[in-house]
Protein backbone atom coordinates (compact mmCIF):
# COMPACT_ATOMS: atom_id res chain seq x y z
CA UNK A 1 0.00 0.00 0.00
CA UNK A 2 1.40 3.38 -1.02
CA UNK A 3 1.66 6.38 1.23
CA UNK A 4 -1.21 8.20 -0.49
CA UNK A 5 -3.49 5.20 0.07
CA UNK A 6 -2.50 5.04 3.73
CA UNK A 7 -3.35 8.71 4.16
CA UNK A 8 -6.85 8.08 2.80
CA UNK A 9 -7.67 5.42 5.39
CA UNK A 10 -10.18 6.62 8.00
CA UNK A 11 -8.86 6.96 11.55
CA UNK A 12 -9.68 4.06 13.89
CA UNK A 13 -12.95 4.41 15.77
CA UNK A 14 -12.11 5.46 19.35
CA UNK A 15 -15.01 3.33 20.57
CA UNK A 16 -13.26 0.13 19.46
CA UNK A 17 -11.12 -1.60 22.09
CA UNK A 18 -7.80 -3.12 20.97
CA UNK A 19 -8.15 -6.17 18.74
CA UNK A 20 -11.82 -5.52 17.90
CA UNK A 21 -13.50 -4.90 14.53
CA UNK A 22 -16.87 -3.22 13.88
CA UNK A 23 -19.75 -5.59 13.15
CA UNK A 24 -22.79 -4.99 10.98
CA UNK A 25 -25.70 -7.13 12.03
CA UNK A 26 -25.91 -9.20 15.20
CA UNK A 27 -24.45 -12.71 15.09
CA UNK A 28 -26.15 -15.37 17.19
CA UNK A 29 -23.64 -16.93 19.58
CA UNK A 30 -24.41 -19.02 22.64
CA UNK A 31 -23.58 -22.29 24.34
CA UNK A 32 -26.26 -24.99 24.33
CA UNK A 33 -29.85 -24.95 23.05
CA UNK A 34 -32.30 -22.05 23.06
CA UNK A 35 -34.62 -22.51 26.06
CA UNK A 36 -38.37 -22.62 25.73
CA UNK A 37 -40.03 -19.66 27.45
CA UNK A 38 -42.84 -20.58 29.85
CA UNK A 39 -44.45 -17.35 31.11
CA UNK A 40 -46.61 -19.03 33.77
CA UNK A 41 -43.62 -20.56 35.56
CA UNK A 42 -40.91 -18.00 34.73
CA UNK A 43 -39.54 -15.97 37.60
CA UNK A 44 -36.58 -13.74 38.39
CA UNK A 45 -34.90 -14.38 41.74
CA UNK A 46 -32.46 -12.50 43.95
CA UNK A 47 -30.85 -14.60 46.64
CA UNK A 48 -27.64 -15.14 48.59
CA UNK A 49 -26.33 -12.43 50.92
CA UNK A 50 -29.30 -10.07 50.77
CA UNK A 51 -29.64 -7.40 53.44
CA UNK A 52 -32.76 -9.10 54.75
CA UNK A 53 -31.22 -12.60 54.51
CA UNK A 54 -34.27 -13.59 52.46
CA UNK A 55 -34.77 -14.55 48.83
CA UNK A 56 -36.93 -12.34 46.64
CA UNK A 57 -38.60 -13.20 43.36
CA UNK A 58 -40.75 -11.55 40.70
CA UNK A 59 -42.99 -13.45 38.32
CA UNK A 60 -43.03 -12.42 34.66
CA UNK A 61 -45.73 -9.78 35.00
CA UNK A 62 -44.17 -8.33 38.15
CA UNK A 63 -40.77 -8.09 36.50
CA UNK A 64 -42.24 -6.39 33.43
CA UNK A 65 -43.89 -3.85 35.76
CA UNK A 66 -40.56 -2.70 37.24
CA UNK A 67 -39.28 0.75 36.15
CA UNK A 68 -37.35 0.66 32.89
CA UNK A 69 -34.49 2.67 31.43
CA UNK A 70 -32.92 3.05 28.01
CA UNK A 71 -29.13 3.21 27.80
CA UNK A 72 -26.62 3.38 24.97
CA UNK A 73 -23.93 0.76 25.17
CA UNK A 74 -21.52 -1.01 22.87
CA UNK A 75 -21.28 -4.80 22.80
CA UNK A 76 -17.77 -6.27 22.57
CA UNK A 77 -17.54 -10.00 21.89
CA UNK A 78 -14.39 -11.91 22.84
CA UNK A 79 -14.46 -13.36 19.31
CA UNK A 80 -13.30 -9.85 18.27
CA UNK A 81 -16.41 -8.20 16.83
CA UNK A 82 -17.98 -5.09 18.35
CA UNK A 83 -21.49 -3.72 17.83
CA UNK A 84 -21.36 0.03 18.40
CA UNK A 85 -24.07 2.52 19.36
CA UNK A 86 -26.74 0.11 20.59
CA UNK A 87 -29.77 1.20 22.58
CA UNK A 88 -30.81 -1.24 25.30
CA UNK A 89 -34.08 -0.95 27.21
CA UNK A 90 -35.00 -2.88 30.31
CA UNK A 91 -34.58 -2.94 34.08
CA UNK A 92 -31.41 -1.31 35.37
CA UNK A 93 -29.28 -3.48 37.61
CA UNK A 94 -29.33 -0.53 40.02
CA UNK A 95 -33.11 -0.97 40.30
CA UNK A 96 -32.65 -4.60 41.37
CA UNK A 97 -30.10 -3.49 43.96
CA UNK A 98 -32.51 -0.83 45.23
CA UNK A 99 -35.48 -3.19 45.47
CA UNK A 100 -33.47 -6.02 47.03
CA UNK A 101 -30.40 -4.49 48.73
CA UNK A 102 -27.31 -6.64 49.28
CA UNK A 103 -25.72 -7.10 52.68
CA UNK A 104 -23.00 -4.58 53.55
CA UNK A 105 -20.16 -7.02 52.93
CA UNK A 106 -21.22 -8.16 49.45
CA UNK A 107 -18.40 -7.70 46.92
CA UNK A 108 -19.58 -9.69 43.88
CA UNK A 109 -22.64 -11.13 42.22
CA UNK A 110 -23.25 -14.28 40.20
CA UNK A 111 -25.82 -13.89 37.45
CA UNK A 112 -27.61 -17.15 36.71
CA UNK A 113 -29.33 -18.05 33.45
CA UNK A 114 -31.17 -21.03 31.98
CA UNK A 115 -29.46 -24.46 32.05
CA UNK A 116 -27.23 -23.38 34.95
CA UNK A 117 -25.15 -20.90 32.95
CA UNK A 118 -23.49 -18.36 35.25
CA UNK A 119 -21.37 -15.22 35.05
CA UNK A 120 -19.58 -13.51 37.93
CA UNK A 121 -19.23 -9.74 38.24
CA UNK A 122 -17.81 -7.35 40.77
CA UNK A 123 -20.53 -5.45 42.59
CA UNK A 124 -19.14 -2.23 41.08
CA UNK A 125 -19.53 -3.51 37.51
CA UNK A 126 -23.01 -4.83 38.28
CA UNK A 127 -24.09 -1.51 39.81
CA UNK A 128 -22.65 0.62 36.97
CA UNK A 129 -25.06 3.02 35.28
CA UNK A 130 -25.02 1.18 31.94
CA UNK A 131 -25.67 -2.31 33.31
CA UNK A 132 -29.20 -3.35 32.40
CA UNK A 133 -31.40 -6.43 32.26
CA UNK A 134 -32.41 -5.78 28.68
CA UNK A 135 -35.75 -6.73 27.18
CA UNK A 136 -35.38 -4.59 24.01
CA UNK A 137 -32.60 -3.75 21.55
CA UNK A 138 -32.92 -0.62 19.38
CA UNK A 139 -36.64 -0.32 20.27
CA UNK A 140 -37.38 -3.91 19.23
CA UNK A 141 -38.15 -6.75 21.67
CA UNK A 142 -35.31 -9.23 21.98
CA UNK A 143 -35.69 -12.33 19.88
CA UNK A 144 -35.42 -15.63 21.68
CA UNK A 145 -32.06 -16.30 19.99
CA UNK A 146 -30.72 -13.08 21.48
CA UNK A 147 -31.99 -13.74 24.99
CA UNK A 148 -35.75 -13.11 25.23
CA UNK A 149 -37.24 -12.44 27.70
CA UNK A 150 -34.22 -10.98 29.57
CA UNK A 151 -30.49 -10.74 28.94
CA UNK A 152 -27.91 -8.87 30.97
CA UNK A 153 -25.90 -6.17 29.19
CA UNK A 154 -22.64 -4.95 30.77
CA UNK A 155 -21.17 -2.59 28.14
CA UNK A 156 -17.84 -2.05 29.89
CA UNK A 157 -16.97 -5.78 29.82
CA UNK A 158 -16.75 -8.46 27.16
CA UNK A 159 -20.19 -9.73 26.20
CA UNK A 160 -19.87 -13.17 27.80
CA UNK A 161 -20.33 -11.37 31.13
CA UNK A 162 -23.88 -10.57 30.01
CA UNK A 163 -25.81 -13.86 29.85
CA UNK A 164 -28.90 -14.45 27.77
CA UNK A 165 -32.08 -15.88 29.37
CA UNK A 166 -31.29 -14.58 32.86
CA UNK A 167 -33.22 -16.05 35.77
CA UNK A 168 -31.46 -14.99 38.99
CA UNK A 169 -28.86 -12.87 40.75
CA UNK A 170 -26.85 -14.23 43.67
CA UNK A 171 -25.20 -11.76 46.05
CA UNK A 172 -21.79 -13.01 47.20
CA UNK A 173 -19.35 -12.05 49.94
CA UNK A 174 -16.40 -13.32 47.88
CA UNK A 175 -15.69 -13.81 44.20
CA UNK A 176 -16.37 -17.13 42.49
CA UNK A 177 -15.76 -18.01 38.85
CA UNK A 178 -18.71 -18.42 36.50
CA UNK A 179 -19.28 -20.80 33.60
CA UNK A 180 -16.75 -19.45 31.08
CA UNK A 181 -14.33 -18.31 33.77
CA UNK A 182 -14.08 -21.94 34.92
CA UNK A 183 -13.28 -22.87 31.31
CA UNK A 184 -10.33 -20.59 30.77
CA UNK A 185 -11.77 -17.12 30.21
CA UNK A 186 -10.47 -14.10 32.10
CA UNK A 187 -12.16 -13.39 35.41
CA UNK A 188 -12.38 -9.60 34.88
CA UNK A 189 -13.04 -9.35 31.10
CA UNK A 190 -12.07 -5.72 30.47
CA UNK A 191 -11.99 -5.31 26.65
CA UNK A 192 -9.79 -2.20 26.82
CA UNK A 193 -7.08 -4.29 28.49
CA UNK A 194 -7.83 -7.31 26.25
CA UNK A 195 -8.51 -9.49 29.27
CA UNK A 196 -9.63 -12.49 27.23
CA UNK A 197 -8.14 -15.58 28.88
CA UNK A 198 -7.27 -16.73 32.38
CA UNK A 199 -3.55 -17.12 31.61
CA UNK A 200 -3.45 -13.32 31.31
CA UNK A 201 -4.65 -12.79 34.86
CA UNK A 202 -2.53 -10.85 37.31
CA UNK A 203 -2.62 -11.35 41.09
CA UNK A 204 -5.91 -10.02 42.38
CA UNK A 205 -7.79 -10.43 39.10
CA UNK A 206 -9.75 -13.39 40.39
CA UNK A 207 -10.18 -16.08 43.02
CA UNK A 208 -7.64 -18.86 43.26
CA UNK A 209 -8.44 -21.94 41.23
Amino acid sequence: MGRSEQEQLPPPDPRLPPGQRPQRGWPVLHYGPVPRFKPLTWDFQVFGATASAEKHSWDFEEFRALPTVTVRGDLHCVTRFSMLGNEWSGVAAATVLDRVPPADNVTHVMVWAEYGYSSNLSLADFAAAGTVFATHHNDEPLTVEHGFPVRLVVPQLYAWKGPKWVRAVEYMRADRRGFWEERGYHNRADPWSEQRYSYQEEPGDGPLR
